[in-house]
């Protein structure tokens, strides 16, 4: 690198730093979002290799589904929820992006979800979507479909209207929360489609239920889950 090159990317790397959404280390590669460590470091589960696995039981009994996942677990105070954090509220649509791609190739690995025809974002409640510029789980879903090379669907299902948030809500809670939430607007592309939903975290499922049971109303439709992140509280 010549002496000029040099001195120009100090200057971009001092009034535009590039730091890790994990760690906040300036020894990343130049197209991630992540150092390589945190990359390393990164709790995946292993759920997406397995059937019956700990977010299939949340499912089981309550709703139809071919198989479901999460790539990560999740835990407060982790690096993995600074990143959650810089994606939902910071604006960092580029690691989301680097996530969904990371989980896109997991899913791929795993065998077990190549029978998809289109993957669905969970939806946000339009005005929520408006001031916060986009959609978490559309940026993850289009990770993931550059990997699996299958359409994103982001008109089939919406929410009808704002949520009070679940954090502090028990798990009976948070389902009544979410009932009636939701509601099909393109129902006839979907038919006879199996069509993987995919947010960025599942608790008590509670969220995916609602959606999942109106997505299944389709004629003919089929339903997997993927959550980036397994918050087991």
């Amino acid at each position: 690198m010549s002496a000029a090159n040099a001195i120009k990317n100090a200057l971009i790397h001092l009034f535009y730093p590039h730091i890790c959404a994990g760690c906040a280390s300036d020894a990343l590669p130049l197209n991630s979002q992540l150092c390589l460590q945190c990359l390393h470091e990164l709790p995946a589960t292993g759920f997406e290799g397995h059937a019956n696995n700990p977010v299939e039981k949340i499912f089981a009994g309550r709703i139809r589904f071919e198989a479901a996942t999460a790539r990560y677990y999740f835990s407060k105070g982790s690096p993995l929820q600074h990143m959650m954090h810089q994606l939902k509220y910071g604006g960092n649509k580029a690691l989301g992006h680097q996530l969904g791609i990371e989980f896109g190739n997991a899913l791929k690995a795993s065998g077990r979800f190549r029978a998809i025809d289109a993957i669905v974002p969970m939806p946000l409640y339009s005005a929520r979507e408006r001031k916060r510029g986009y959609n978490q789980a559309a940026v993850l879903a289009k990770g993931i479909a550059e990997v699996l090379n299958k359409p994103v669907w982001e008109t089939i299902v919406c929410r009808a209207e704002p949520t009070e948030t679940q954090t502090k809500k028990n798990r009976t809670e948070r389902w009544k929360n979410m009932q009636g939430k939701f509601f099909i607007i393109d129902n006839q592309k979907a038919i006879d489609q199996h069509l993987l939903l995919v947010d960025d975290v599942v608790t008590t499922g509670a969220t995916f239920e609602a959606c999942g049971s109106v997505i299944l109303e389709i004629t003919g439709a089929r339903l997997s889950i993927a959550a980036l992140c397994y918050a087991n509280d």
